[in-house]
């Protein structure tokens, strides 16, 4: 019953994250868009409002006329609204989900002991700390460089340094489906951190000041705004490599490799190159940006490097005839390294292989996830061979008979 609740739980929770990380990540798309289509207005009355930037948009069948003000309006006549629980809503499901799954399970999902042998509250500990360790990093780097002459290029390349090392790092000590998850989930929450630490506290005392009817200094108040708006550049570049980070842990072929962090560095640093493609390609339209499609192509550049380099090698084809795998060979091997978790005892995901008609109704996914992605047994917890992958794919190919 356990099992059984955990996966309704893994499942809502993950249905409710995907839902809120739509709503932030377009949020913050759109939030960019806005800023490189604005254009300075030429019109007196809104050059007297303070009225720094405008543009007209037509959907849903009407019309939108977004204006920015350079600190804050001399006066807000409706409803403020804040964007900011999208943010709140995404890291707080994400980290349910992740405790759900990996901190509740860390023996299996999380531990690969021929990379580190220790305990599920170790791990556990480690993988919660590499979260907070990130920000931490990502943050005081950000404060000591970002706003000195180059500061972003600085940021942007000691960042990438954290980051490759994160990558190697979190495959060193965590199960490669575990560390590709931690990697993404760092950087995520410095996106959320962003927001609740910098962004939001910023506006706030903006939005305090300019409503309080007393004097107030728009060059002081200024600093949160450019603050607020860096952080917010800094999380758009970071969505497309967490998403990548996020998706990539559901394929084997990629977190099993004996270079896994090499791959999941250069896929982040490929969607964050294709991310700056998308935010300057507005600007440049408008005149106020160089060229940017080399910064997309090399991001595609990288991607089929990716791909040409973890092609499968040609199959050997053997000139000897292959002898019949029976089901008494299967079940042997099942035995030995699947009946722990889907026998009598336990039964994960309602799967449970120790009886013939257990192993037919199941033999597709089986076959799937023991010989095709190799994603079973977990981390490979078993020691499973390469020898008896092979066995169980031809005897399934040759129609998976349990008589």
């Amino acid at each position: 019953m356990e099992t059984y609740l955990l996966e309704w739980a893994n499942l809502l929770l993950r249905w409710v994250h995907v839902i809120t990380a739509i709503a932030w990540i377009g949020s913050s798309f759109y939030f960019v868009f806005l800023d490189n289509n604005l254009q300075k207005p030429t019109s007196p009355d809104l050059l007297e409002k303070g009225v720094g930037g405008a543009m007209w948009a037509v959907h849903g069948g009407g019309f939108y006329n977004p204006q920015k003000y350079m600190v804050a309006p001399k006066k807000i006549h409706t409803k403020l609204h804040w964007f900011y629980w999208e943010s709140y809503s995404t890291w707080l499901t994400g980290f349910a989900l992740f405790t759900v799954l990996y901190l509740w399970n860390a023996g299996t999902f999380l531990i690969d002991k021929s990379l580190m042998d220790w305990t599920p509250v170790m791990a556990g500990s480690a993988a919660v700390g590499f979260l907070a360790a990130f920000w931490f990093v990502y943050d005081t780097v950000c404060r000591l460089f970002g706003f000195r002459q180059n500061g972003e290029l600085i940021v942007a390349g000691l960042m990438m340094v954290v980051v490759a090392f994160a990558a190697w790092l979190a495959n060193q000590l965590f199960a490669g489906r575990a560390a590709f998850l931690l990697v993404g989930a760092m950087i995520a929450t410095a996106m959320s951190a962003n927001v609740f630490f910098w962004i939001i506290p910023g506006q706030r005392k903006v939005v305090a000041a300019t409503t309080s009817g007393e004097k107030y200094d728009a060059s002081a108040l200024a600093i949160h705004g450019k603050r607020g708006k860096q952080r917010s550049v800094h999380n758009t570049y970071f969505t497309l490599p967490v998403l990548f980070a996020m998706l990539s842990n559901h394929y084997s072929f990629l977190y099993t490799h004996e270079q896994r962090w090499v791959l999941l560095f250069v896929m982040m640093l490929a969607g964050a190159l294709i991310r700056q493609f998308f935010v300057q390609r507005h600007g440049y339209h408008l005149g106020r940006a160089a060229n940017p499609w080399p910064f997309a192509a090399v991001g595609v550049v990288m991607i089929f490097g990716v791909i040409i380099a973890l092609r499968p090698a040609a199959p050997v084809v053997s000139a000897a005839p292959v002898a019949p795998v029976s089901f008494a060979q299967v079940k042997t091997v099942l035995e030995q390294r699947c009946y722990m978790c889907h026998g009598e005892a336990a039964q994960m995901k309602n799967v449970r292989l120790d009886s013939p008609e257990g192993v037919k109704q199941h033999a597709q996914n089986v076959y799937q996830q023991v010989v095709v992605t190799q994603q079973m047994p977990m981390n490979n917890a078993t020691g499973i061979t390469a020898e008896e992958r092979a066995l169980i794919g031809r005897w399934f190919q040759a129609g998976a008979k349990v008589d």
